[in-house]
């Protein structure tokens, strides 16, 4: 839940990276960081666990826009996505904001996207969220995979993850090479709007 400072006219809300181990969730925010360093406030922390990571840094997006004048600080978090910290990414998604769900577009990681995005549901469940509707947006990652020639690793069209992932759900979706960076601006851009659009509506309800 976003966090309102008045003293400082600033409001903070924080938008977690969600999706199955090595979707690309990490290589989003490290791109994130590296390419938009004049809007990250303070450095990458990380929390290394084995095998995994987790990631965050504060964000201050330029030409959003404000919430009753006061400007917006985002906080940028990755999830660890292998299935032994389950409790990590519940803390983690503690108080989110909004999601971005990084799905992997190799064929053999089709279940481990779908477990992931029942796991995501559970957990936003438990934190008092739904997914219906909190911002959510979902990335289809490693679209490049299939211009390299000589490649044998068989993909999954966008038709077969729209199918799986957002037949119910229903929410934009960004196809993405998070190594190049392509499709990441657009990702994150949208999911800010979509965040801000609903700040905006819960400020609104408070008042």
């Amino acid at each position: 839940m976003a966090v309102f400072n008045l003293k400082s006219r600033e409001i903070e809300c924080k938008i977690v990276f969600y999706g199955p181990g090595r979707s690309g969730k990490t290589t989003n925010l490290e791109y994130i960081f590296k390419t938009y360093k004049k809007q990250v406030s303070d450095q990458m922390v990380t929390i290394d666990t084995e095998g995994d990571r987790t990631l965050f840094f504060d964000f201050l997006p330029m030409g959003l826009g404000k919430i009753k004048g006061c400007d917006v600080k985002v906080q940028l978090y990755t999830v660890p996505g292998q299935v032994q910290y389950s409790s990590t990414r519940k803390l983690v998604l503690k108080g989110a904001d909004g999601i971005v769900f990084v799905a992997d577009s190799f064929a053999i990681r089709r279940e481990k996207n779908m477990i992931s995005l029942r796991d995501l549901d559970q957990n936003l469940k438990e934190c008092g969220l739904n997914i219906f509707k909190i911002p959510l947006v979902l990335q289809y990652n490693k679209r490049d995979i299939a211009d390299i020639p000589g490649n044998t690793i068989p993909i999954m069209s966008i038709e077969e993850l729209q199918k799986d992932l957002n037949k119910q759900l229903k929410v934009p979706y960004y196809s993405a090479s998070a190594l190049s960076g392509q499709g990441v601006g657009a990702t994150l851009k949208e999911c800010l709007k979509l965040t801000l659009v609903h700040l905006q509506k819960e400020f609104n309800w408070a008042q």
